[in-house]
C-alpha cells in the first residue's frame, strides 16, 4: 500500500496547504513553483478530487484538501518526532508560544517557574508580539494563547477560562472613591469596543456620570501599563479578573463595588493539529490545564 503512495506529492501538498501559497511552498522545498502545481495537480488526478481553489492571487483549500491537510500535518510531525528520537545526541526540547504582551507578564510569566521546575528539558522562548500569529503559515510558532469572542475550527484548542471585567484600584484609592470622583484609567484596546462599553456600562450601574465628571481619564497602550499605573494610586481601572489576579491575591489592587461583568470572550491555547502531540507541547497544554485549576478559573 505505502508503496504506491506519491510521497513527493504529498510533502509537496502538506507544504502548500500549511503556507497557503505555491510560491512559498516552492521557496521552501527548494523548487520552481510549476514544480510545486505539477505535483498538486498530479496528487489530484490521483485522488481524484480538487484539493486547492484556484483564486486570482491566492489559493484556498477545498473540504477534501482541509482534511487531509490535517491528518497528513499530524502524521509528517509523528514522523519527524519518531526520527528525532534516534539522534544520540538530540537537544532538549523547544518550545515557541506567542501571546500577548499582558497575558505574558500578568499572569504566565509568574507562574513559569513551576512549568521549568516540572519541564526542565524544554526550553521555551515567549513571542509578546500583539500582531495574530497566523499558525498555518508560521511553523515557527509551536502554539499561541489567543483572547477572542472567536472559535478556531481549523485549529487544534484547549479552552482556558472565561473573562470578565471589574473596577480595581489601590486599597487607598478605593477609599478615597467613595467619598471623592476618582481619575480613571483606560486602555486604548486595538481594534476593539468591549472596553469603552464596559466603562459605559459600569458608570451606568454605578449610578454616576464619572466618564464625563472625572478630573482626568488617563490613557494607555497596554493593559500591564494601566494596571501599575493603578497600583501605584493613579486611579481606578477597569480590568480583566485575569490579568489582575496576581494583584489582587498580594493585595496591591482590591475590588471598587459595585462590580459587573462584561465579558463574552475567553481565552484559548491553539496549535495547528497534530502538533499538540509534539512532546513539549502536550506538556504545555497539560501543565497549563493544572494551573488553570489551581488558579480557580477553570472553565
Amino acid at each position: 500500500m505505502f508503496a504506491s503512495l506519491p510521497l513527493t506529492a504529498l510533502r509537496t501538498f502538506e507544504s502548500a496547504s500549511r503556507l497557503l501559497s505555491f510560491k512559498a511552498a516552492a521557496q521552501e522545498l527548494s523548487v520552481t513553483p510549476t514544480a510545486v502545481s505539477h505535483q498538486i495537480r498530479s496528487l489530484e488526478t490521483w485522488l481524484g478530487v480538487p484539493l486547492f481553489e484556484r483564486l486570482p492571487r491566492q489559493v484556498r483549500l477545498t473540504a477534501c484538501g482541509e482534511r487531509l491537510f490535517h491528518s497528513l500535518h499530524g502524521a509528517l510531525l509523528d514522523v519527524a518526532q519518531s526520527v528525532d528520537t534516534l539522534r544520540p545526541q538530540r537537544s532538549a526540547g523547544h518550545l515557541t508560544l506567542s501571546t500577548t504582551p499582558a497575558f505574558a507578564a500578568l499572569w504566565l510569566v509568574p507562574r513559569l517557574g513551576r512549568f521549568y521546575a516540572a519541564h526542565p528539558g524544554i526550553n521555551l522562548r515567549l513571542d509578546t508580539q500583539c500582531d495574530v500569529v497566523d499558525l498555518q503559515q508560521d511553523a515557527s510558532v509551536d502554539l499561541v494563547i489567543r483572547y477572542s469572542l472567536d472559535d478556531y475550527p481549523n485549529l487544534y484548542g484547549l479552552c482556558l477560562f472565561d473573562e470578565r471585567f471589574a473596577v480595581y484600584g489601590s486599597p487607598e484609592q478605593v477609599a478615597l472613591a467613595h467619598t471623592q470622583v476618582p481619575t480613571l484609567i483606560s486602555v486604548r484596546w486595538h481594534n476593539s469596543r468591549l472596553y469603552a462599553l464596559g466603562w459605559q456600562a459600569w458608570c451606568e450601574k454605578a449610578g454616576e456620570r464619572w466618564l464625563e465628571d472625572a478630573p482626568a481619564l488617563r490613557e494607555y497602550d497596554e493593559e500591564h501599563y494601566a494596571l501599575q499605573a493603578a497600583i501605584a494610586g493613579q486611579g481606578l481601572v477597569l480590568a480583566s479578573n485575569i490579568l489582575v489576579s496576581e494583584s489582587i491575591a498580594t493585595g496591591l489592587l482590591v475590588p471598587f463595588q459595585p462590580q459587573i461583568s462584561v465579558g463574552g470572550a475567553g481565552y484559548s491555547a491553539l496549535c495547528v493539529p497534530g502538533r499538540e502531540r509534539h512532546p513539549p507541547v502536550r506538556a504545555f497544554f497539560q501543565w497549563m490545564q493544572e494551573e488553570v485549576r489551581l488558579s480557580g478559573h477553570a472553565l
